[in-house]
């Protein structure tokens, strides 16, 4: 049988984890071929803990191209088109014919969609905003955080309570909590609410309790950097003296023009498979939409990603060798909830049960956060050696 091809778009969570999966599943003829625009892989989990000092840039960022001694081909160049007819990828650095195709690229950062944005907030999204947000708590000597959700759908949807509870805590620790003021402004009923009601409302209430603002339904149409001020849908402001946001997410423009996606740019998959409408294409992690119970979408997070790339990578190694597969990605996911003084929580469940309802959350405790730790070592260790 001639040599196939697997090629990987994205070098996230999941292109990870898929072309370190296939490359162990295929026949070592077989090329696993990984593009991405950079060379730098950065944990994204960890930019919470660079805000707050605990981590250094340096500690959770790795070098996709040391896959290569892996046997992974690792091309470092912008992916400009998809030719699905002719199973093609063009990319800057030519084009690469494609047996079989995963999309892994994520949601594209647009902090440029919401004006104002980009002069003012600290990007919570963004290695160099993690670090900008850092050395804004730093100096902050008193006054109001604000913690802005600009648009949805975004990606990571604990992200921004986490960064409201950990600025709580980091002002609290410096003796500024008596002179400050923290809250969250987003468009969203309650907090993480594709986990469902009773741990958006347990989330809420954790907010409550360390006296953290939490101003949901509101639609912020522009960043006034002169006033220091959110300027909301309703005519309404809100001030700030430090601004720590989400900004708004779009899709790649190569899933838009490839004739893949929906009216949101996003790329529909079958929900079981990851398999696109195209034949040998899959899609995973935050580039795609899938509904569920609700009326909603599964969150972006890196844990589906994660989940969906082990379940495509066992299907495209069964295809390539001819057989079945019966391997189908069930919707289960978890997510540690980072509270601040060494305590987290951690919910997890069956995001395609009906209404969420196989979410649950569990207690915060130091055991969580101890946890959320072992796996981020666990993580930058395990699939990089």
């Amino acid at each position: 049988m001639a040599d196939r091809t697997v090629v990987i778009l994205g070098g996230g969570t999941g292109g990870l984890v898929a072309a370190r999966r296939l490359r162990r599943l295929l026949d070592p003829g077989d090329r696993v071929v990984l593009i991405d625009r950079s060379p730098t892989y950065r944990y994204a989990p960890s930019f919470l803990w660079v805000m707050t000092g605990a981590r250094r840039p340096e500690q959770i960022t790795r070098d996709l191209r040391t896959l290569r001694r892996r046997g992974i081909e690792v091309v470092i160049a912008d992916i400009r088109a998809i030719d699905t007819a002719n199973r093609s990828v063009e990319t800057s650095s030519g084009a690469i014919d494609y047996d079989r195709l995963v999309i892994s690229l994520g949601a594209d950062l647009a902090p440029e969609a919401l004006p104002g944005f980009a002069d003012s907030a600290h990007n919570l999204y963004t290695i160099d905003g993690a670090v900008g947000a850092r050395d804004a708590l730093q100096r902050f000597s008193g006054g109001r955080v604000v913690v802005l959700v600009s648009r949805l759908p975004f990606k990571c949807p604990a992200a921004p309570y986490e960064a409201a509870l950990l600025a709580e805590a980091v002002l609290r620790k410096r003796g500024l909590r008596d002179r400050s003021s923290v809250d969250v402004v987003t468009p969203e009923g309650l907090p993480m609410p594709t986990a469902g009601p009773v741990i958006g409302e347990a989330l809420a209430a954790v907010l409550r309790d360390r006296d953290i603002g939490f101003h949901p339904g509101s639609t912020v149409e522009r960043v006034d950097a002169a006033e220091k001020s959110l300027v909301l849908a309703d005519g309404g402001r809100v001030a700030y003296d430090v601004l720590i946001g989400v900004p708004p997410h779009a899709a790649p423009e190569v899933a838009r023009t490839a004739g893949l996606a929906a009216e949101s740019g996003f790329i529909p998959v079958d929900r079981a498979t990851l398999a696109t409408s195209a034949a040998g294409l899959f899609a995973i992690g935050d580039v795609t939409v899938i509904p569920i119970a609700g009326g909603k979408m599964l969150p972006k997070a890196g844990v589906f990603a994660h989940a969906e790339a082990e379940v495509v990578s066992r299907r495209i190694a069964a295809e390539l060798r001819g057989a079945d597969s019966h391997v189908h990605f069930d919707g289960h996911g978890a997510c540690f909830v980072e509270m601040g003084d060494g305590v987290a929580a951690y919910a997890s469940g069956d995001f395609y049960a009906e209404g969420a309802a196989g979410v649950q959350m569990r207690k915060p405790g130091r055991r969580w956060h101890t946890l959320k730790v072992g796996f981020e070592q666990y993580w930058l260790r395990r699939w990089w050696l």
